[in-house]
């Protein structure tokens, strides 16, 4: 396999992973010792749980699980530590939306440096902590306070921009919710970031190729609203039960 392949892997991978809904019901324990399964398999249920469902049991299973596999799987440590930062983003997130500014505060300081930590630890054409956190800031920027939202979306346009040097030349032969999740985050933060042109192209790309998806409605509301507050990312989702899918997948082999 060409590197090139193999970045293009870890980008849609990461990305994968950031698209994917979760069972809000009950879920199986994770079983971090299956190396057959990667830690996004592994975590993005119960993190998802908390990311959309607002479920904190979930999240919490889920940050535990993140502190466990730092020790099975060191390899992975750059990924693990930015998954860290996203749930830390959530609950800074969670704090500021209850009026508890003294939490917020110390919960996005302390994502901010993990997210810092992940960089340093990452290798220069790894994908994976572009797409985690290009696609955090892209579901949880505008609910930020707003003299943090412009870093935030700033940080979600540079990600998702390395993330287009990966895959613009096979963009259209992605899967969906990869290249759903591509396009919906190059406009959203092109739109937050101020160009505006550039993110009415990205929209019009949606509108051409993402027709007849759960992209197209949220689209042509951005292109009619750029101030619309609906969600353009995390659209076109994975199943519910996607972790017991996969074990199953795997005992059949």
């Amino acid at each position: 396999m060409c590197g090139s392949n193999r970045f293009y892997l870890a980008a849609a991978a990461a990305l994968a992973v950031l698209a994917g809904s979760v069972a809000l019901a009950q879920a199986p324990e994770a079983p971090l010792d299956d190396t057959r399964l990667t830690v996004h398999t592994l975590l993005r249920e119960d993190v998802f749980a908390g990311f959309i469902g607002g479920d904190m049991e979930r999240l919490a299973r889920g940050e535990k699980n993140i502190d466990l596999l730092m020790e099975k799987r060191p390899a992975d440590r750059a990924a693990l530590v930015a998954w860290k930062a996203s749930t830390i983003l959530y609950r800074a997130i969670v704090a500021h939306e209850a009026k508890q500014r003294d939490k917020f505060d110390k919960h996005y300081a302390q994502a901010l440096d993990l997210y810092a930590q992940a960089r340093k630890l990452i290798k220069p054409q790894n994908y994976e902590l572009l797409a985690i956190e290009g696609g955090s800031y892209a579901m949880f920027a505008d609910r930020l306070p707003k003299e943090h939202q412009a870093a935030a979306w700033t940080q979600a346009y540079e990600s998702f921009q390395g993330l287009w040097k990966v895959q613009a030349p096979i963009v259209d032969k992605l899967p969906l919710h990869l290249k759903g999740e591509l396009w919906s985050g190059l406009a959203a933060s092109a739109q937050r970031t101020g160009r505006a042109e550039e993110a009415r192209q990205h929209l019009d790309k949606m509108l051409e190729l993402l027709k007849d998806t759960p992209y197209e409605a949220p689209a042509k509301e951005w292109k009619a609203n750029p101030t619309s507050t609906r969600r353009l990312t995390c659209l076109s989702c994975h199943d519910a039960g996607r972790l017991s899918d996969r074990l199953s997948a795997l005992e059949k082999k």
